[in-house]
Protein backbone atom coordinates (compact mmCIF):
# COMPACT_ATOMS: atom_id res chain seq x y z
CA UNK A 1 0.00 0.00 0.00
CA UNK A 2 2.42 2.52 -1.42
CA UNK A 3 1.99 5.88 -1.15
CA UNK A 4 3.27 9.24 -2.87
CA UNK A 5 2.09 12.81 -2.14
CA UNK A 6 2.49 16.05 -4.42
CA UNK A 7 2.25 19.45 -3.89
CA UNK A 8 2.68 21.00 -7.53
CA UNK A 9 3.12 24.76 -7.83
CA UNK A 10 1.88 25.75 -4.59
CA UNK A 11 5.03 26.41 -2.93
CA UNK A 12 7.03 29.25 -2.79
CA UNK A 13 10.25 28.39 -4.37
CA UNK A 14 9.71 24.94 -4.98
CA UNK A 15 6.91 24.53 -7.41
CA UNK A 16 6.82 20.58 -7.21
CA UNK A 17 7.76 18.46 -4.08
CA UNK A 18 7.30 14.82 -3.67
CA UNK A 19 6.88 12.75 -0.58
CA UNK A 20 6.58 8.74 -0.93
CA UNK A 21 6.66 5.78 1.33
CA UNK A 22 7.50 2.28 -0.24
CA UNK A 23 5.93 -0.31 1.40
CA UNK A 24 7.10 -4.32 0.35
CA UNK A 25 7.60 -7.39 2.04
CA UNK A 26 10.56 -7.20 4.80
CA UNK A 27 12.32 -9.68 3.03
CA UNK A 28 12.00 -7.96 -0.50
CA UNK A 29 16.07 -6.98 -0.94
CA UNK A 30 16.40 -3.73 -2.08
CA UNK A 31 19.50 -1.01 -2.08
CA UNK A 32 18.67 2.42 -0.59
CA UNK A 33 19.06 5.71 -2.50
CA UNK A 34 21.71 5.39 -4.85
CA UNK A 35 22.89 6.46 -8.22
CA UNK A 36 20.43 4.71 -10.41
CA UNK A 37 21.70 6.49 -14.27
CA UNK A 38 25.47 8.04 -14.17
CA UNK A 39 24.38 8.69 -17.95
CA UNK A 40 22.77 12.56 -18.88
CA UNK A 41 20.51 13.14 -17.28
CA UNK A 42 22.01 11.50 -13.79
CA UNK A 43 19.02 9.65 -12.18
CA UNK A 44 19.21 8.81 -8.85
CA UNK A 45 16.70 6.77 -6.56
CA UNK A 46 15.97 3.33 -4.81
CA UNK A 47 16.47 0.05 -6.46
CA UNK A 48 14.70 -2.98 -6.19
CA UNK A 49 17.12 -5.93 -6.38
CA UNK A 50 14.54 -8.46 -7.41
CA UNK A 51 13.54 -6.93 -10.42
CA UNK A 52 16.29 -4.18 -10.78
CA UNK A 53 14.10 -1.31 -11.28
CA UNK A 54 12.53 1.33 -9.19
CA UNK A 55 9.65 2.63 -7.33
CA UNK A 56 10.98 6.48 -7.25
CA UNK A 57 13.52 8.48 -9.54
CA UNK A 58 14.52 11.90 -9.63
CA UNK A 59 17.11 13.29 -12.50
CA UNK A 60 19.29 16.01 -12.49
CA UNK A 61 16.79 18.03 -14.60
CA UNK A 62 14.27 17.73 -11.99
CA UNK A 63 11.95 15.18 -12.92
CA UNK A 64 10.46 13.21 -10.58
CA UNK A 65 8.75 9.87 -11.15
CA UNK A 66 6.69 7.28 -8.61
CA UNK A 67 4.53 4.52 -8.66
CA UNK A 68 2.15 2.53 -7.04
CA UNK A 69 0.60 -0.82 -7.72
CA UNK A 70 -3.01 -1.62 -8.92
CA UNK A 71 -3.98 -4.67 -6.61
CA UNK A 72 -5.12 -7.46 -8.34
CA UNK A 73 -6.64 -10.13 -7.04
CA UNK A 74 -4.62 -12.88 -9.08
CA UNK A 75 -1.57 -11.32 -8.02
CA UNK A 76 1.01 -10.41 -10.12
CA UNK A 77 1.92 -11.78 -13.24
CA UNK A 78 5.63 -13.06 -13.20
CA UNK A 79 5.82 -13.17 -17.01
CA UNK A 80 5.15 -9.42 -17.60
CA UNK A 81 7.89 -6.93 -17.20
CA UNK A 82 8.67 -5.08 -13.99
CA UNK A 83 6.48 -1.71 -13.51
CA UNK A 84 10.09 -0.76 -11.55
CA UNK A 85 11.12 0.06 -14.87
CA UNK A 86 8.65 2.90 -16.13
CA UNK A 87 9.93 5.17 -13.60
CA UNK A 88 13.66 4.72 -14.43
CA UNK A 89 12.40 5.14 -18.17
CA UNK A 90 10.75 8.25 -17.22
CA UNK A 91 13.78 9.82 -15.64
CA UNK A 92 15.66 9.55 -19.02
CA UNK A 93 13.99 12.78 -19.91
CA UNK A 94 14.85 16.25 -19.20
CA UNK A 95 10.86 16.79 -18.73
CA UNK A 96 8.09 15.40 -17.31
CA UNK A 97 6.19 16.18 -20.62
CA UNK A 98 8.62 14.34 -22.60
CA UNK A 99 8.56 11.41 -20.34
CA UNK A 100 4.52 11.11 -20.44
CA UNK A 101 4.61 11.51 -24.38
CA UNK A 102 7.61 8.44 -24.56
CA UNK A 103 4.82 6.63 -22.24
CA UNK A 104 2.17 7.24 -24.12
CA UNK A 105 3.75 6.43 -27.78
CA UNK A 106 6.11 3.62 -26.49
CA UNK A 107 4.45 1.44 -23.77
CA UNK A 108 1.69 -0.92 -24.05
CA UNK A 109 0.09 -1.68 -21.43
CA UNK A 110 0.13 -5.36 -21.56
CA UNK A 111 3.19 -5.94 -21.20
CA UNK A 112 3.20 -4.61 -17.17
CA UNK A 113 1.23 -5.56 -14.59
CA UNK A 114 -1.25 -2.98 -13.58
CA UNK A 115 0.04 0.75 -12.20
CA UNK A 116 -0.51 3.99 -11.74
CA UNK A 117 2.43 7.12 -11.74
CA UNK A 118 2.61 10.18 -10.96
CA UNK A 119 5.23 12.34 -12.94
CA UNK A 120 6.74 15.61 -12.93
CA UNK A 121 8.59 18.44 -12.99
CA UNK A 122 8.64 22.18 -12.29
CA UNK A 123 6.51 23.24 -14.81
CA UNK A 124 3.91 20.25 -15.39
CA UNK A 125 2.38 16.83 -13.50
CA UNK A 126 1.16 14.28 -14.98
CA UNK A 127 -1.17 11.21 -13.47
CA UNK A 128 -0.35 7.90 -15.48
CA UNK A 129 -2.63 4.61 -15.71
CA UNK A 130 -1.46 1.18 -16.99
CA UNK A 131 -4.44 -1.05 -16.54
CA UNK A 132 -4.73 -4.21 -17.46
CA UNK A 133 -7.67 -3.54 -20.05
CA UNK A 134 -6.35 -0.56 -21.54
CA UNK A 135 -4.78 -0.71 -24.91
CA UNK A 136 -3.05 2.44 -24.29
CA UNK A 137 -1.32 4.51 -21.16
CA UNK A 138 -3.79 7.00 -19.99
CA UNK A 139 -2.05 10.00 -19.53
CA UNK A 140 -3.87 12.69 -17.74
CA UNK A 141 -2.13 16.48 -16.48
CA UNK A 142 -2.53 17.95 -13.67
CA UNK A 143 -2.94 21.33 -12.71
CA UNK A 144 -1.28 23.28 -9.75
CA UNK A 145 -2.75 21.43 -6.23
CA UNK A 146 -1.58 18.93 -3.57
CA UNK A 147 -2.35 15.23 -4.81
CA UNK A 148 -2.43 11.82 -2.77
CA UNK A 149 -2.33 8.26 -4.66
CA UNK A 150 -1.70 5.47 -3.21
CA UNK A 151 -2.45 2.01 -4.34
CA UNK A 152 -5.80 3.50 -5.88
CA UNK A 153 -7.28 5.81 -9.07
CA UNK A 154 -6.23 9.18 -8.38
CA UNK A 155 -9.42 10.48 -8.18
CA UNK A 156 -11.42 7.60 -6.95
CA UNK A 157 -10.98 9.31 -2.92
CA UNK A 158 -9.65 6.24 -1.01
CA UNK A 159 -10.46 6.65 2.15
CA UNK A 160 -6.39 6.48 3.10
CA UNK A 161 -5.86 9.20 0.01
CA UNK A 162 -8.17 11.17 1.90
CA UNK A 163 -6.41 10.52 4.73
CA UNK A 164 -3.23 11.23 3.83
CA UNK A 165 -4.56 14.41 1.96
CA UNK A 166 -6.19 15.46 5.36
CA UNK A 167 -3.29 14.72 7.46
CA UNK A 168 -1.01 17.28 4.90
CA UNK A 169 -3.07 20.24 5.47
CA UNK A 170 -3.34 20.01 9.32
CA UNK A 171 0.57 19.83 9.11
CA UNK A 172 0.86 22.26 6.66
CA UNK A 173 -1.53 24.48 9.24
CA UNK A 174 1.32 23.64 12.23
CA UNK A 175 4.30 25.52 10.08
CA UNK A 176 5.09 29.30 10.83
CA UNK A 177 5.49 29.68 6.81
CA UNK A 178 3.85 28.31 3.40
CA UNK A 179 7.89 28.24 2.05
CA UNK A 180 10.08 24.87 1.40
CA UNK A 181 11.66 23.61 4.49
CA UNK A 182 7.81 24.09 6.34
CA UNK A 183 6.59 22.00 3.46
CA UNK A 184 9.27 19.29 3.46
CA UNK A 185 8.80 19.18 7.21
CA UNK A 186 5.32 18.87 7.13
CA UNK A 187 5.76 16.28 4.46
CA UNK A 188 7.97 14.05 6.84
CA UNK A 189 5.80 14.25 9.73
CA UNK A 190 2.44 13.11 7.42
CA UNK A 191 4.77 9.97 6.33
CA UNK A 192 6.04 8.91 10.12
CA UNK A 193 2.15 9.10 11.19
CA UNK A 194 0.86 5.71 11.83
CA UNK A 195 -2.86 6.37 12.49
CA UNK A 196 -4.73 4.01 10.02
CA UNK A 197 -7.32 5.79 8.01
CA UNK A 198 -9.99 2.51 8.11
CA UNK A 199 -9.46 1.92 11.88
CA UNK A 200 -11.48 -1.72 11.32
CA UNK A 201 -10.15 -4.99 9.21
CA UNK A 202 -11.49 -5.11 5.70
CA UNK A 203 -11.98 -8.21 3.45
CA UNK A 204 -11.90 -7.24 -0.40
CA UNK A 205 -13.35 -8.57 -3.20
CA UNK A 206 -11.10 -11.79 -3.41
CA UNK A 207 -11.74 -12.63 0.18
CA UNK A 208 -8.64 -11.68 1.60
CA UNK A 209 -8.17 -9.46 5.09
CA UNK A 210 -6.37 -6.51 5.73
CA UNK A 211 -5.80 -5.43 8.39
CA UNK A 212 -6.02 -1.29 9.33
CA UNK A 213 -2.11 -0.80 9.73
CA UNK A 214 -2.23 -0.87 6.03
CA UNK A 215 -4.12 2.21 5.74
CA UNK A 216 -1.70 4.42 7.86
CA UNK A 217 1.18 6.38 5.87
CA UNK A 218 3.75 4.64 7.66
CA UNK A 219 2.49 0.91 7.52
CA UNK A 220 3.98 -1.58 10.56
CA UNK A 221 2.20 -5.05 9.17
CA UNK A 222 3.59 -8.54 9.81
CA UNK A 223 6.09 -9.27 7.55
CA UNK A 224 5.22 -6.46 5.30
CA UNK A 225 5.52 -2.33 5.78
CA UNK A 226 7.08 0.85 4.94
CA UNK A 227 10.80 0.01 3.61
CA UNK A 228 11.64 3.52 2.55
CA UNK A 229 10.94 6.70 2.72
CA UNK A 230 11.83 10.12 0.87
CA UNK A 231 11.15 13.78 0.25
CA UNK A 232 12.06 14.92 -3.04
CA UNK A 233 12.20 19.23 -3.30
CA UNK A 234 12.09 20.49 -6.79
CA UNK A 235 13.30 24.24 -6.53
CA UNK A 236 12.64 26.99 -9.08
CA UNK A 237 16.30 26.89 -10.51
CA UNK A 238 19.28 23.67 -9.60
CA UNK A 239 19.37 20.48 -8.17
CA UNK A 240 16.55 19.06 -6.37
CA UNK A 241 17.25 17.86 -2.99
CA UNK A 242 16.09 14.17 -1.68
CA UNK A 243 15.94 13.38 2.13
CA UNK A 244 15.21 9.83 2.78
CA UNK A 245 15.12 6.68 5.11
CA UNK A 246 16.09 3.71 4.07
CA UNK A 247 13.28 1.88 6.49
CA UNK A 248 10.14 2.69 8.88
CA UNK A 249 10.71 6.70 8.92
CA UNK A 250 9.26 6.62 12.22
CA UNK A 251 12.56 4.84 13.50
CA UNK A 252 14.94 5.01 10.65
CA UNK A 253 16.97 8.27 10.50
CA UNK A 254 16.41 10.38 7.26
CA UNK A 255 19.25 11.75 5.83
CA UNK A 256 19.79 14.38 2.80
CA UNK A 257 21.38 11.96 -0.14
CA UNK A 258 21.69 15.17 -2.36
CA UNK A 259 25.46 14.15 -2.45
CA UNK A 260 24.65 11.97 -5.18
CA UNK A 261 24.19 13.85 -7.85
CA UNK A 262 28.16 14.52 -7.43
CA UNK A 263 29.42 11.05 -6.56
CA UNK A 264 30.55 7.78 -8.33
CA UNK A 265 27.57 5.60 -9.03
CA UNK A 266 27.86 2.43 -6.95
CA UNK A 267 27.98 -0.87 -8.56
CA UNK A 268 24.71 -2.96 -8.94
CA UNK A 269 23.64 -6.35 -10.04
CA UNK A 270 21.13 -5.33 -12.26
CA UNK A 271 21.30 -1.88 -14.83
Amino acid sequence: MCLLIAMFQIVPRAPLLVAANRDELLDRPASPATVLSDGEPRVIGGRDLVAGGTWLAVNSCGVVAGLTNQPSGSGRDPTKRSRGELPLACAKHPTAAQAAAALTADVDPADYNPCWLLVGDRDALFSVAIGPDSSRTEVDQLGPGLYVLENAPLRAGSRKATFARELVERALAEQPDRGPASAVAALGAVLRDHRPAVPEPRTDAAGRVWPPALTAACVHADGFGTRFSAVITVPAAGLPTMIAADGKPCITPAGDVSALWATDPVPEPFG
